[in-house]
């Protein structure tokens, strides 16, 4: 999401003159786009601001600006913390950033727009597009959340639930897909959501109508919340072939106490069932999920009930991270908080599980020959490979008999035999 953010950073500001540049030094606008999930990516951030007084000292004419969640969640408490920094935005401020640099420009006064007012359904910009794009570009088609899960911060950062115009989104993938795109991911907090509010179609048929988009190779979507995934969901899976073969579906935890806590309004039961309707239409899906570990209140017996789930389910990927407090989550006053060394411990041992699964998982490609989209090319100890993403979302590295082609295969979906399934990727070779 905030890389789509980005996108739209530089298109509104490129009016005023602002082209991006690839050094810092040479910047004479930064722009730090934020993240407040968890509490390092907050540290991240504000390190980074902090390296920006020297720079600022070096540069007066400078203008530092800091934008996102953290933006949102700190507001003018930023600049009594740090003031070298000008300007402050928050998540819903994207359209009024020109207008915020032009006004810095002119009287040199820091500027603070945390306001929520603005909606995704107002003359929102689209991302800015260059005469070629990437082959995988996002499209956000809402933004906020309604569910208010007693540990995330998202829905006091990112605001509620909006969603966008359908045909606006299917218009911006035309767009993308005629400056040579290929894949595009579908970007919300809970796209199974998607629409309610509004009325619009629901987010089984805004995937069909972005499918009928002519040249577009693959669909994906980021995130799904289990306890609104829909029978139309599933069927999407089943009558879609340009829908990936692969469904990020945050658990969060294995154990229904934990669960209950996080108010995730599911059971571990509930989760399950989810899992089995999906591979009775595609048997081979991928699956992949976040997982927090060191809840408060979570016990050694709830910790082994989620490495039992991951055994269970078998997911090709997890992202698991240590819980911790952010601002306005209720979960930050609950009793019962687990320990730095028992997080980390926990945390540890979830990784390890999920690299031993992952791994297992990519040494059964191997002998198979899987669909790539091709992404770009590199050199490996002097040999020539292209790389790309298979459709249950696996990097997959391959050569042309171990020599370059004579072709470009960026952009194309071609099939590759997996000789080797490694950790993290796979590699093979063209068939």
């Amino acid at each position: 999401m905030n890389v789509y953010d980005s996108e739209m950073f530089k298109k509104v500001l490129r009016p005023l003159g602002y082209i991006p540049v690839d050094e810092v030094e040479d910047a004479d606008l930064v722009i730090v786009n934020t993240c407040t999930v968890r509490k390092k990516a907050e540290e991240k951030a504000f390190s980074f601001l902090g390296r920006m007084r020297a720079l600022k000292k070096k540069n007066p004419e400078l203008i530092v600006a800091i934008g996102g969640c953290v933006a949102q969640q700190e507001g003018s408490a930023i600049l009594r913390r740090m003031p070298y920094v000008d300007l402050v935005f928050g998540t819903r401020a994207y359209a009024r950033l020109a207008a915020m640099v032009e006004k810095f420009e002119y009287d040199r006064i820091p500027v603070v727009d945390v306001e929520m007012t603005m909606g995704i359904t107002d003359a929102t910009p689209i991302p800015e597009l260059d005469a070629e794009v990437e082959v995988s570009r996002f499209v956000t088609i809402m933004r906020g959340c309604d569910n208010f899960c007693s540990y995330c911060i998202v829905p006091y950062v990112r605001g509620r639930e909006e969603s966008r115009d359908p045909d606006a989104i299917v218009q911006e993938v035309r767009d993308l897909v005629e400056r040579g795109a290929r894949e595009v991911t579908l970007l919300g907090q809970n796209v199974n959501s998607y629409g309610k509010k509004e009325g619009l179609c629901d987010f089984p048929e805004l995937l069909r109508r972005v499918s009928e988009v002519e040249g577009l190779a693959r669909i994906r979507f980021a995130t799904s919340h289990p306890k609104d995934l829909s029978p139309g969901l599933v069927a999407a899976y089943r009558d879609l072939p340009k829908l990936c073969n692969h469904i990020h579906l945050p658990v969060q935890s294995g154990s229904n106490a934990v669960l209950k806590k996080m108010k995730r309004k599911y059971t571990r039961e509930d989760y399950m069932q989810r899992i089995e309707n999906l591979k009775a239409v595609r048997p081979d899906i991928a699956l992949t999920s976040d997982m927090i570990v060191g809840f408060p209140g979570e016990t050694e017996a709830d910790f082994d009930a989620t490495l039992d789930l991951v055994r269970e389910v078998g997911f090709s990927g997890i992202f698991a991270f240590k819980y911790s407090d952010r601002p306005h989550a209720p979960a930050a006053k609950f009793e019962g908080k687990v320990s730095e060394e028992d997080k980390t411990r926990r945390l540890a041992k979830l990784l390890d599980l999920e690299t031993e699964l992952s791994e297992k998982r990519n040494i059964s490609y191997a002998g198979t020959t899987v669909e790539v989209l091709v992404d770009g090319h590199k050199e490996v100890k002097g040999v020539f490979q292209w790389t790309g993403r298979s459709s249950c979302n696996r990097v997959v590295n391959f050569t042309e008999a171990g020599k370059p082609t004579d072709g470009n295969l960026v952009g194309k979906v071609v099939p590759v035999y997996i000789e080797t399934g490694l950790p993290h990727s796979l590699r093979g070779v063209l068939r």
